[in-house]
């Protein structure tokens, strides 16, 4: 059945069958990913799945990109882990909330189209590092609770487990070849859930991670003293699970728009994360972002719109609330067979194979990215460095771009038609083109093919001027553009470059 649903500024064709199903599909890949997270950072495990309800339910209805699933994130709730050790569980729900309120700015004051600077080798990296963690997290579950801590699984429990994922993974990858009606993620949790009761077998279950039982979120006002000393503690690790959220948010958003063809609006998700976030502050969640791994579940099982998100968040409350005895029984083999297909296909298998035709720098710089991404599991740092990285190699080749060529006209004036930026990387080579020594009276720079860019070339701009005022000669500046000559006019009242037009060339004149 298909229909129009309008979700305030979006309107999209709906399968209603499509989106309910992997709503349910993503819904029970997030309970146990939300749970881990929680308890990894010392935190309530319904703290992890209010956060997942919580964030799922508002970016599904106010978020920039349908089909996209947010949820209790790791690259989050890591942050807060050594706030949570020094100060307590409420000094996290007020980093939340500010956590919020600045993601908000940062929707409100459209800055995530900075997102836009992440170079393609970066996103490769950042991808890639992600797959590899949500594959690493799936070997984490065939280790199991000992009293003196963990142990991996050996023996039959072992061969069960093995057995249960590649049935679970055998059924994702055959299942879609005899229909694509029903989500086949979907189909190999229920294939599973369903021999493992009706067999008796006994396996690492849901329930084998936490109790999920429990009761609507309550609000709850942060119980900590609103002054300055208490901002202090919290607005560090505030801003950067702020930055976190966002930075993975908006690479996830890039991702599926190259998957559904279309641009999603990154300053709107900005908004729908910091409001979720707001709330998880006020109703005991432990904050979070976009999913990745959610998110390819929920595309891989057909979705486009924003009922599949809305489903799976609201399934995770009736499961809070009285489902709990049945999905705590259903095995972690299913899961984690499914999780392993979503790395598989998280992984950008594209960027191995065009390897050999992308320059080296950028080769490295994918690399680089996705080892961050493993080793120290900080996407912001990750992507930072990548970032960084890619402008300074940018950098470093366009300043070996600038060239010019001279020559003499009929008149006697010598010019220099400039190819290339003219910035701090390049200001170095462009001084040493100049032979002020032996040019004649009178000397044209051309910038026809180039433009003057910072500060160093404003500066380098003065100090040539200068020399060839020593030297009792005239310099003209050709054909600088409009926010050149802005620029050089503008930095008049700190270096000594007065700028004129002239009427025979007009330029601008020292």
């Amino acid at each position: 059945m298909k229909a129009y649903l309008n979700f305030f500024d979006f309107r999209q064709k709906v399968n209603y069958k499509t989106e309910v199903l992997a709503g349910f599909t993503v819904a029970m890949t997030m309970i146990p990913e939300s749970l881990s997270f929680a308890i990894l950072a010392g935190l309530s495990p319904l703290t992890g799945l209010y956060a997942a309800f919580i964030m799922g339910l508002v970016t599904a209805v106010l978020g920039g990109r349908p089909g996209m699933v947010s949820g209790g994130a790791g690259a989050t709730v890591v942050v807060l882990i050594a706030l949570m050790q020094s100060h307590g569980v409420e000094y996290v729900f007020a980093a939340v909330l500010l956590a919020g309120i600045l993601q908000i700015t940062v929707g409100l004051l459209k800055l995530g189209k900075f997102i836009r600077l992440v170079p393609q080798p970066v996103m490769y990296g950042f991808v890639n590092g992600l797959a590899v963690i949500i594959f690493m997290a799936q070997i984490q579950q065939f280790k199991i609770t000992t009293g003196t801590g963990t142990a991996w699984l050996t023996g039959t429990p072992l061969w069960i487990m093995l057995s249960l994922v590649i049935l679970t993974i055998l059924i994702v990858m055959l299942f879609p070849k005899i229909t694509k009606a029903v989500p086949a993620s979907l189909v190999a949790i229920i294939v599973v859930f369903g021999i493992v009761l009706g067999f008796g077998i006994e396996t690492k279950t849901v329930k084998d991670i936490a109790s999920i039982s429990g009761r609507f979120p309550p609000f709850h006002l942060p119980s900590v003293p609103f002054n300055l000393d208490m901002l202090k503690i919290i607005f560090p690790y505030s801003l950067v699970m702020a930055g976190v959220g966002l930075i993975e948010t908006l690479l996830t958003l890039n991702v599926v728009d190259e998957i559904a063809g279309n641009r999603g609006r990154g300053n709107k998700e900005c908004m729908a994360q910091g409001s979720a976030n707001v709330l998880n502050g006020l109703f005991t969640g432990m904050g979070g972002c976009a999913m990745i791994a959610q998110t390819f579940v929920n595309l891989s099982a057909g979705s486009r719109a924003r009922l599949s998100g809305i489903i799976a968040s609201l399934t995770i409350l009736m499961i809070i609330l009285f489902g709990a005895p049945v999905i705590e029984r259903v095995p972690m083999a299913a899961l984690v067979g499914v999780m392993i297909m979503v790395s598989v296909g998280t992984f950008e298998w594209i960027s191995l194979r065009i390897i050999n035709k992308m320059p080296r720098h950028d080769v490295a710089v994918g690399i680089l990215v996705a080892v961050i991404t493993v080793w120290l599991h900080n996407l912001a740092l990750a992507v930072l460095v990548g970032v960084i990285i890619s402008a300074l190699v940018f950098a470093w080749e366009s300043a070996k771009r600038i060239r010019a060529r001279k020559y003499v006209d009929d008149s006697g004036i010598k010019h220099y038609e400039i190819y290339g930026p003219l910035f701090f990387g390049s200001v170095s080579a462009f001084s040493e083109k100049f032979d002020i020594l032996n040019d004649p009276s009178e000397v044209i720079i051309d910038f026809k093919e180039s433009r003057v860019a910072d500060m160093s070339a404003i500066e380098a701009l003065n100090k040539l001027t200068e020399r060839y005022k020593k030297a009792g000669k005239k310099l003209h500046l050709r054909h600088l553009s409009e926010d050149c000559r802005v620029l050089l006019k503008n930095a008049g009242s700190i270096i000594d470059v007065n700028v004129i037009e002239d009427p025979n060339y007009k330029v601008a004149i020292d």
